[in-house]
């Protein structure tokens, strides 16, 4: 009897490890890892000092004892520079950015698999406090994806970046004219209004002259005492007339 029980549960008991074993290996709705996760500074990286930045996309750094001027991998920030273009739209803002953020810190250099341009640029990915520099331009706005291969390394990760700000309409993203790289306005310095000329001081009017004192006024008992000084006598208005001398009232008194 325990043998053919044995025998009849071998076939389900087998059933249940088969769909046990399936379960396990079969995911088809497992999470597939991202492609774009965050690119952090390689051990190989180089750590230099940035020493100038030129625009959005370029700075100089010692590296390695160097001075060398180092172009970031796969980022085109609108240009500033270039003698045969105008400054494009967002060009002073991706510069300023980049200036803000790098001038005078320490960064670390990863080259690219080609090393140099044709001009001799370091052709490298800049990490700031271990994030990419070249996909913080990208998730801003301020800059578009630029393909040179073989220098392709971290390109998935900095296209999702692009279009994510593309997306979000931010910086170059946010107008067809930034899109299609016209020329940022021209801004003219404004210059100081000159400031207003001040007027001529005017000449202070001479002092006036002290007014005389009046005469100090003289007074007579009598017309004989008045003679004694002014035997003609005197006129009204003299420091000696009196009205009581001047019996006639003439505006002579005591004159004879």
């Amino acid at each position: 009897m325990f043998n053919k029980k044995s025998e009849l549960f071998k076939p389900i008991a087998a059933a249940v490890l088969s769909l046990s074993l399936l379960g396990s290996s079969f995911t088809p709705f497992a999470i597939k890892e991202s492609n774009h996760v965050q690119a952090a500074a390689p051990t190989t990286a180089v750590t230099s000092k940035v020493t100038e930045v030129i625009d959005g996309d370029t700075i100089k750094v010692m590296y390695k004892g160097r001075k060398e001027t180092v172009r970031m991998i796969l980022v085109d920030t609108p240009e500033t520079k270039d003698p045969n273009k105008c400054v494009q739209l967002f060009g002073p803002e991706a510069s300023d950015f980049t200036k803000k953020s790098l001038q005078g810190k320490n960064v670390k250099v990863e080259l690219g698999v080609q090393t140099r341009d044709q001009y001799g640029r370091v052709l490298a990915y800049i990490y700031l406090d271990n994030k990419m520099f070249n996909k913080t331009l990208l998730e801003k706005g301020l800059a578009r994806v630029a393909i040179f291969p073989p220098n392709t390394q971290y390109l998935e990760e900095l296209q999702a970046a692009e279009a994510t700000a593309k997306q979000k309409k931010l910086g170059i993203w946010s107008s067809a004219n930034a899109m299609n790289g016209a020329c940022a306005p021209k801004t003219t310095p404004v210059k100081p209004k000159p400031a207003p000329a001040k007027p001529a001081p005017k000449p202070k009017p001479a002092p006036k002259p002290a007014p005389k004192p009046a005469p100090k006024k003289e007074s007579f008992k009598n017309c004989t005492e008045l003679r004694k000084k002014y035997p003609k006598g005197v006129a009204k208005g003299h420091p000696a007339y009196d009205s009581k001398h001047d019996r006639d009232k003439d505006g002579w008194a005591c004159e004879k």
